[in-house]
Order: structure tokens, then C-alpha cells, then sequence
């Protein structure tokens, strides 16, 4: 579903991608970790379009998109989340999903009032809304909502461009214990309908969902393969997972 070749970027004279090569599988939660600093958000920014490449290559589904521009890529369907959300905080959650609808649609942003009359676009909204679990707060103002619910309603934003593969990144961030519970349950769902390339510092909940592992350090990749794989490679703990203490009796 999606290839990088060498994927490089640099920020000055730091190296953030250091010619980082993976392969995800159509149908698989593919998941990225590795120590703050390692490159995980730069390289979601460079599949997203966000970020331009200072070398290599990007491949989806067959298609070089590397220097398409992020529009481009979620029409092909291509959806991204952030690490930190970005919401329309005085609209209703139906409203912001509406509005994802309606860019993803290519409709001219006449502002808001026909995206509140256009069933075209309220129908597929409360549709992802539903998916998520969200459906009981549509009409709710978004800086009413929790955290976790924040963190649900741009997965439902991100869904509603019926996207064929998810950019997530670090959807657990600062969530609780209950919330980070049903969004363990969401990414269940979500991984047995789409293709996820997941970020995320939560090792129990990567080790729960993902299918593959790739390990970043320092920009590059020091490890790729199954969860158990990827959990007894000797570089890994080092570099990240720490290697298990000794006990002296």
C-alpha cells in the first residue's frame, strides 16, 4: 500500500530521516516507535505532505506521490491525525466533521451556514461520528468535549474523507486510563476495515495492535518486523526498550 526509498530530511545540519526505507502491507496496523528526537514525526509529516523530502522517494499504491502536495494525496486517500489536535473549538462536532467533508469534497468554503444545511455533507459526518462513538455528543461545542473525545473527533474527521489508509499520530497522547481503554477498542475497529501506519509512545497499546514494528533512532531504522521480533532484538532494548536489570540476590 505504501513504500518509502530512502527517504531523507534535514533541518540545517540535522538529519531527521536518515534514509529511511519501509513497506506497509494493505490491510496491516503498521506501527513507528522510537525515543523523542528519532525522526516518528517528521516522517508522518513527509508521508503527509506536509514536509517535503530532501531525498527519495514515496510510493502509494503503485503511485510516486513524493512531490504531490497533502490535498492531493488525501484525495487518493491519504488521512492524517496530529500529534496535537487541531479542532474548530467553538463549532459543534458535527460541524468540524462536516467541514473535513466538505474540503475532502472540494467544495468552496462558502463559509460555514451551508455546511450546517448541506445533508450531502451532515449525513457522512454523523456517520463517522458514529464510528467513533461520538454520536451522542454531534451537537455538543467542541471545547465542551474531554480530551479523549478530542482525540476521537479528528479520527472521525480523518475517517469522513474515506480514506484507504490512516496517518495516526500519537493518538494516546495525555489520555487517561478509561480513555486511552476505548481508544485501544477504536484502533481495533478501525484496523480491521483500513491500513494504519500508527506513531505512538504507548508500548502496551503498540504492542497490543500492531501487526509490524518499525524502530527509529537517531533517523533511521534499526529494526522492522513482528511485534515479538521486534521485542527480542538485542539492539531495540538498548537503543529504546531498555534491557531487562539484572537482579542480584
Amino acid at each position: 500500500m505504501l513504500e518509502t526509498k530512502h527517504l531523507r530530511k534535514r533541518f540545517g545540519g540535522v538529519l531527521a530521516c536518515d534514509s529511511v526505507s519501509l513497506e506497509i502491507r494493505g490491510g496491516e496496523l503498521h506501527a513507528i516507535i522510537g525515543p523523542n528526537g528519532a525522526g516518528k514525526s517528521t516522517l508522518i509529516g513527509l508521508l503527509a505532505g506536509e514536509l517535503k523530502p530532501n531525498d527519495g522517494q514515496i510510493i502509494f499504491d503503485g503511485k510516486n506521490i513524493t512531490s504531490l502536495p497533502t490535498y492531493r494525496r488525501s484525495t487518493l486517500g491519504l488521512a492524517r491525525t496530529f500529534q496535537i489536535t487541531s479542532l474548530f473549538h467553538n463549532f459543534t462536532a458535527l460541524d468540524n466533521v462536516a467541514l473535513a467533508v466538505q474540503g475532502h469534497a472540494g467544495h468552496s468554503f462558502r463559509f460555514w451556514s451551508p455546511a450546517r444545511r448541506d445533508m450531502k455533507l451532515r449525513d457522512p459526518a454523523r456517520g463517522a461520528l458514529s464510528r467513533v462513538g461520538l454520536e451522542y455528543r454531534a451537537e455538543t461545542i467542541c471545547g465542551n468535549l474531554s480530551h479523549g473525545e478530542h482525540r476521537q473527533l479528528e479520527i472521525a474527521m480523518a475517517i469522513a474523507t474515506t480514506p484507504r489508509m490512516l496517518l495516526l499520530d500519537e493518538p494516546m497522547a495525555g489520555l487517561g486510563p478509561d480513555e486511552s481503554a476505548r481508544m485501544l477498542v477504536l484502533l481495533r475497529e478501525l484496523k480491521r476495515e483500513l491500513t494504519i501506519l500508527l506513531v505512538e509512545h504507548d508500548m502496551d497499546a503498540v504492542f497490543q495492535l500492531a501487526d509490524r514494528i518499525t524502530v527509529l533512532v537517531n533517523g533511521h531504522v534499526i529494526a522492522s518486523g513482528a511485534p515479538d521480533d521486534v521485542r527480542a532484538d538485542a539492539e531495540v532494548r538498548r537503543a529504546y526498550l531498555g534491557e531487562p536489570k539484572v537482579r542480584h540476590e
